[in-house]
């Protein structure tokens, strides 16, 4: 189980186990080899493989005053991991706001309650600059539906699926890009949770927080295997009508 410390812009600390990073070498998970990616994965073979989530520091900010502090440490990034979770809806003709921003960091993965925020300069800053990628999947419309809380210009934003596309793959959601690179499953069990609760229960932290960090690996593990990023001017923006 993990503890809020308040003390510590609250940061949710796990069990002392060893942190996933598939960068390191002596990880179980080795990534799968680049002809591997065109095969097909069906859903039985994705079901059979190891469940993984991120197992280090998560960083939960719904307060107004721990934002700037917050971006001031993912500007030192290169590549951001991306995903917004919403409020699911059940009855035709209903939507809800995104709730929750999720951008994952190299050792940590932060979190913004954004029903919880009533300031977002610091989070249009970081999402407008050039200098740090960020991506995820479906990100254009995760951008899209994120203008409606706060107002911002999206840069150096990349799909995963669009990317996944220009590499020949045929599926490019989430969960398949993890098991075609990296032989493990996420879970998709707490999608459509309430995330418009104030207090989010450890199995949402834990969903939410894995969805970002793997986002960041699979984009880490495309570039090395000699992925081209698109114009940064032009990619993102013929996804979305700004204005």
């Amino acid at each position: 189980m993990w503890t809020e410390h308040p003390d510590t812009a609250n940061k949710l600390q796990y069990p002392k186990v060893p942190r996933m990073n598939l960068q390191e070498k002596n990880t179980t998970q080795v990534p799968r080899s680049t002809q591997d990616h065109s095969k097909k994965l069906s859903k039985d073979d994705i079901n059979n493989l190891p469940i993984r989530r991120w197992e280090g520091p998560v960083i939960l900010i719904r307060e107004d005053d721990k934002v700037s502090q917050a971006v001031q440490l993912l500007k030192n990034e290169t590549v951001l991991g991306f995903d917004t979770e919403t409020k699911p809806v059940f009855r035709k003709g209903v939507s809800h706001l995104p709730s929750l921003l999720q951008l994952a960091a190299a050792n940590a993965v932060y979190l913004f309650q954004l029903n919880q925020l009533t300031r977002f300069s610091p989070l249009q800053e970081i999402l407008e600059d050039c200098k740090v990628i960020k991506v995820g999947v479906g990100i254009a419309q995760d951008m899209e539906q994120l203008r409606a809380v706060f107002s911002f210009v999206p840069s150096q934003c990349h799909d995963l699926g669009d990317l996944a596309r220009s590499m020949g793959m045929e599926s490019y959601g989430l969960r398949t890009l993890a098991a075609r690179f990296f032989n493990f499953r996420i879970s998709k069990r707490a999608q459509c949770s309430n995330w418009d609760s104030p207090v989010l229960k450890p199995f949402q932290v834990s969903y939410a927080a894995t969805d970002a960090w793997i986002s960041r690996e699979i984009f880490l593990a495309m570039r090395r295997e000699g992925l081209n990023l698109p114009d940064k001017k032009t990619h993102l923006h013929e996804a979305i009508q700004l204005g």
